[in-house]
């Protein structure tokens, strides 16, 4: 790990995001919190107070803040652009929370900031970033195991029952699953079939109207060289698809087999707000991350690539290769702070120069792919796409 300086990093919103990521940011000693925004007075002085830090009520005087070089950018989706498009104003290079907008127009207005700013835009956390993950692309990268031929995916979690903001609920300002958990899914596809997709279909699933907006999604997504990708995400809270990983969770965690489950159900859109800020970074319910080192790699369900001479299943300790009827494990070890390959990409990108896979064009053409399964699910129709990008060795 080079650790030659630090980033000095200025933290946009200390909400959900933030408190998954915090693990990362405060243990990854390339990595200096120097200052944040966030409406909240208990998450400012919580973060002052923990990080001897400085702290904004708005994200635009963080941006301006001289001391900052990189600004994390993990405020709700629709405020993404906004919050983008002022930090590259001020000089600063950007790492954005999934989605990179709710819209094309938006991301294009992103990306063409970063490069008039001469600033780096990376799109992350999402789960293709995952070690297990980009091992799996080396391994076809080897040849090895032939072509992919055909993708599978699948995740079953509770993500609509967990306590969630009025806007959360409504498609038109970022909520739902297409949103939330696609980007995960079709990062990962995207990745491991080469990027470059060219049409998909799919259907989704609104099934409670106590919860007005898309809980479930199944997609078959084609790319150009052949390669065709099913995608289904369930996250009605009825199945757990983490038994199909050791019941190791989306966070590496180890959990115990499924037991009877009680959603929590809100009458009152305030109540449940309330109920989510107080679980997050500063509120009366707030928890800490442990500090104990991973016990495995953090995942987004079962993954499983079809090759001409091969299988390959990204697990939580490393990929499954299958050959023949025979199984073996390719094992990783647990990494040092949870998801570190993203400080791995934005410190190779602002200090060495690199170029990033996942910049502002690669979350483009994921939005773009979970914006046509929207519209494929709306019309009946398959939907092609036209802002596709493949891996940087491959991009005109």
């Amino acid at each position: 790990m080079n650790e030659k300086r630090q980033l000095r990093l200025g933290v946009a919103g200390l909400g959900r995001a933030f408190t998954v990521m915090l693990p990362t940011l405060a243990r990854d000693r390339r990595i200096k919190l120097v200052a944040a925004a966030d409406p909240r007075p208990e998450a400012r002085e919580r973060f002052a107070a923990e990080f001897e830090a400085r702290s904004y009520e708005d994200v635009e005087a963080l941006c301006a803040d001289p001391d900052v070089e990189v600004v994390y950018v993990a405020t709700p989706h629709q405020l993404h652009a906004a919050h983008v498009k002022s930090a590259a104003a001020h000089g600063k290079h950007i790492l954005v929370e999934k989605p990179i907008a709710i819209s094309l127009a938006e991301s294009t207005e992103m990306i063409e900031a970063a490069r008039a700013a001469g600033v780096h835009l990376i799109v992350g956390h999402s789960h293709s970033f995952n070690a297990p993950i980009l091992h799996c692309r080396k391994l076809i990268d080897s040849g090895a195991f032939g072509r992919v031929r055909m993708i599978t995916a699948l995740n079953y979690t509770d993500f609509l029952y967990r306590p969630r903001r009025p806007e959360e609920l409504d498609t038109a300002k970022g909520g739902g699953a297409l949103f939330s958990q696609a980007p995960h899914q079709v990062d990962v596809v995207r990745l491991l079939g080469g990027g470059r997709a060219k049409a998909v279909r799919a259907q989704t699933g609104a099934w409670d109207p106590t919860r007005p907006t898309e809980g479930a999604f199944s997609a078959l997504l084609t790319f150009e060289d052949g390669v065709f990708a099913s995608l289904t995400y369930d996250g009605y809270g009825h199945f757990d698809s983490d038994e199909f990983q050791g019941w190791v969770g989306e966070m590496g965690q180890q959990k115990k087999a499924q037991g009877p489950r009680v959603l929590q159900r809100y009458d009152d859109p305030d109540v449940e707000a309330a109920a989510k800020n107080a679980r997050n970074y500063g509120g009366s319910g707030y928890q800490p991350a442990s500090s104990a080192p991973p016990q495995h790699h953090q995942h987004f369900g079962l993954v499983l690539v079809s090759c001409e001479r091969g299988e390959l299943r990204p697990t939580p300790d490393g990929v499954m290769v299958y050959q023949q009827g025979i199984g073996r494990l390719d094992e990783l070890p647990p990494p040092p702070v949870p998801r570190v390959e993203v400080i791995d990409e934005l410190y190779e990108a602002v200090v060495n120069k690199r170029a990033p896979l996942h910049d502002g064009r690669w979350a483009m053409a994921t939005l773009e792919v979970c914006l046509a399964m929207l519209r494929s699910a709306r019309n009946g129709t398959d939907i092609a796409l036209s802002h596709q990008t493949g891996l940087p060795r491959d991009r005109a």
